[in-house]
């Protein structure tokens, strides 16, 4: 029997390599795999290696553990390559909230929609599209399993220009607003049952049920009887559509027009503008103690994530079933969204591989929304395969939040600003400055 060979690309991002390490090496088949390291960052790449070796030896694995400067190695016969690259890095996020706060555009997260989805996604491409070509050429019947944001417009892209197959993009959204969901009932997480679908941070819950009974009118008493609660935009978007969006009230207000564009509603819903810039730092901070700590021999704590990557390599490899939600291109899953469009939906695992269910119709209201998100997704990825710059701009002109803040000529001109700052990062044919 061969070894199990998985790729990581973009293992510099040493706190999230960590716990999906830790994932794999907890089930007993897994404890012997070939974990292949790759970063282009020297130092991040070797406390990567450190942490690896680390974290088998305290849960008792040993797979064998390598570290590539050069992707092509790691990805030689890879049997899944787990993406978690962020091109640009701490310096690039920054620019993503820098110009458009000075335009008067607030972003929460901005790595979705919005001018930081959009600048992210386009400095992201050009990776991709070498992982696919790399991939088809070294590992042609790897599964690629992505976590790298904006998460549906990569996917979309992947489909679209790699040729690539086997390719599945992966969040933790919809488990982690489904534990909260049941802990806000008072219902045991294991003994509920439910369904979401949508788009990668705008799903739905369309089914929250306990014992065949709808959850939700216990979650409209929950929320009736603390008024806090209200103050959520998650909470907001629920009472008006009637479906729990199933990401948190942070992103969700950055994918609508009708929050960050008012002074009111910002306060009224508590929205913390440019919070992720306070992420990005405490992620550098874990980072640096992980170093620090490797350096100097210091235990460092080791805990899994319950991430859906471990557990799709693990029901590959061994036949065990079990359901994720994945984001995969729409082929009649959702039918009121667009074809070729990015969709979460969930997702049967077993040794035939990741095969996603159809799930019918959303709520028209949903869906609505969710067609003006793909909408602008798809003039994203056509800007990039056609190498046409005004689908920058179209794209943002179809963006709500954006559009609600800025008119027509304020929007090209942040555009023109945004690729200036990340000109370096883009392809030749997108870097045109076209004024306003």
């Amino acid at each position: 029997m061969t070894t199990t060979k998985i790729a990581f690309i973009g293992a510099g991002s040493v706190v999230f390599t960590q716990g999906l390490l830790a994932d794999l090496f907890a089930f007993e088949e897994l404890r012997g795999v070939h974990i292949a390291l790759h970063d282009i960052d020297a130092e991040r790449l070797a406390t990567a290696e450190g942490a690896a070796r680390h974290i088998a030896a305290h849960l008792g694995a040993a797979p064998q553990i390598t570290a590539h400067a050069d992707r092509r190695a790691a990805l030689d016969g890879a049997d899944f390559v787990i993406n978690i690259v962020q091109v640009g890095m701490r310096e690039s996020t920054r620019t993503d909230f820098d110009i458009p706060a000075r335009y008067g555009v607030r972003q929460t997260i901005g790595d979705t929609l919005g001018a930081g989805g959009v600048f992210r996604a386009l400095r992201t491409f050009p990776l991709l599209r070498a992982l696919g070509a790399d991939m088809a050429e070294l590992c042609p019947d790897a599964w690629l399993l992505n976590y790298t944001n904006p998460m549906a417009m990569n996917v979309q892209y992947l489909a679209r220009a790699t040729g690539l197959t086997r390719v599945v993009g992966l969040c933790h959204s919809v488990y982690w607003t489904m534990r909260d969901l049941s802990e806000l009932v008072g219902v045991p997480y294991e003994e509920v049952r439910y369904l979401a679908a949508g788009v990668n941070h705008q799903a739905w819950v369309l089914r929250f049920e306990h014992e065949g009974r709808s959850l939700y009118p216990v979650l409209d008493a929950a929320i009736e009887r603390d008024p806090q609660l209200r103050r959520r935009v998650r909470i907001d978007m629920y009472r008006r559509l009637g479906h729990y969006p199933t990401e948190t009230s942070e992103h969700s207000s950055e994918y609508v027009p009708w929050y960050l564009g008012h002074a009111e509603e910002v306060e009224r819903l508590r929205l913390p503008v440019g919070a992720y810039l306070g992420i990005v730092d405490d992620n550098v901070a874990e980072y640096e103690k992980t170093r620090d700590a490797l350096r100097s021999g210091s235990p460092l704590p080791v805990a899994g994530t319950m991430e859906y990557a471990p557990q799709i390599v693990h029901s590959i490899v061994t036949g065990t079933p079990r359901t994720v939600y994945g984001n995969v291109p729409n082929r009649g899953l959702i039918a009121n969204l667009q074809a070729g469009g990015t969709v979460e939906v969930p997702c049967l695992v077993d040794a035939s591989g990741v095969q996603p269910t159809a799930v019918g119709e959303l709520p028209p209201q949903c869906a609505a929304l969710n067609r003006t998100y793909l909408s602008m997704n798809d003039l994203v990825v056509r800007a990039a395969l056609e190498d046409e710059p005004r689908h920058i701009r179209h794209a943002l002109m179809a963006d709500p939040a954006t559009a609600a803040a800025l008119p027509v000529p304020r929007i090209w001109e942040l555009c023109d600003d945004m690729v200036r700052a990340h000109a370096d990062l883009l392809q030749p044919g997108l870097r045109a400055v076209l004024g306003s």
